[in-house]
C-alpha cells in the first residue's frame, strides 16, 4: 500500500497482484500503471478544451506543429510525420481533412516544384492561436500539485525513460 495515508487505484492493483502472486516483482506497475492512467486522464482534460473549439487533439497537433516552426508555417508531409509521430498514411488523411476545413493548404515549394509543402491558412493560424492558451492552461492545471523543482525533476526522469525506449528529438 502507499506509504502516505492516501491510496489510488494502482496501489490496489499492485496489492492484489502481491496477494495472489508474491513471487512476481510487480513494482514497475507502480510507475507504468500510473503513467498509463495519467495519460488517459490528461488526454480527457485536453479533449474537453479542444471540443470547446470543435476540434480534436490530432487537429491541434498538426496545426500547432506548423505554428511553432514559425513563418511561413509550412512543412513537407514527411517532415510533419517526423514532428508528430504518426504514419504517412495517417498524415495524408489528416492533411486532406484539414484542407477540407480550410485550415491548411497543400502547395508546391516555389524553390523546388517536386517538393510538396503543407502550410497553415489564415483560418488555421487563427484557430491554433485561439486554442493554444486554453491548452496550456489545462496543462498548468494538471501539474498544479507540483512545484517548479518537482516539475523539472519529473520532466528529467520522463526524458530518461523516453530516450531509453528509443524516443529521439
Amino acid at each position: 500500500m502507499a506509504t502516505d495515508e492516501r491510496a489510488d487505484a494502482v496501489d490496489r492493483i499492485v496489492d492484489e497482484w502481491r496477494a495472489v502472486r508474491p513471487d512476481l516483482d510487480v513494482s514497475p506497475m507502480a510507475v507504468v500503471g500510473r503513467l498509463s492512467r495519467l495519460a488517459r486522464l490528461v488526454d480527457q482534460r485536453l479533449a474537453q478544451n479542444f471540443a470547446a473549439s470543435d476540434i480534436e487533439s490530432w487537429i491541434y497537433d498538426v496545426l500547432a506543429t506548423l505554428r511553432r516552426i514559425g513563418p511561413p508555417h509550412e512543412l513537407s508531409p514527411t517532415e510533419l510525420v517526423a514532428h508528430t509521430m504518426v504514419t504517412t498514411g495517417a498524415m495524408t488523411n489528416r492533411i486532406d481533412r484539414l484542407i477540407e476545413r480550410g485550415l491548411v493548404e497543400r502547395d508546391h515549394d516555389p524553390d523546388d516544384r517536386r517538393r510538396v509543402v503543407v502550410r497553415l491558412t489564415a483560418d488555421g493560424l487563427a484557430l491554433v492561436d485561439r486554442v493554444a492558451p486554453g491548452h496550456y492552461e489545462v496543462e498548468h492545471q494538471v501539474l498544479a500539485p507540483l512545484d517548479r523543482a518537482d516539475r523539472e525533476a519529473l520532466a528529467a526522469t520522463l526524458r530518461s525513460l523516453l530516450l531509453h525506449l528509443g524516443d529521439e528529438a
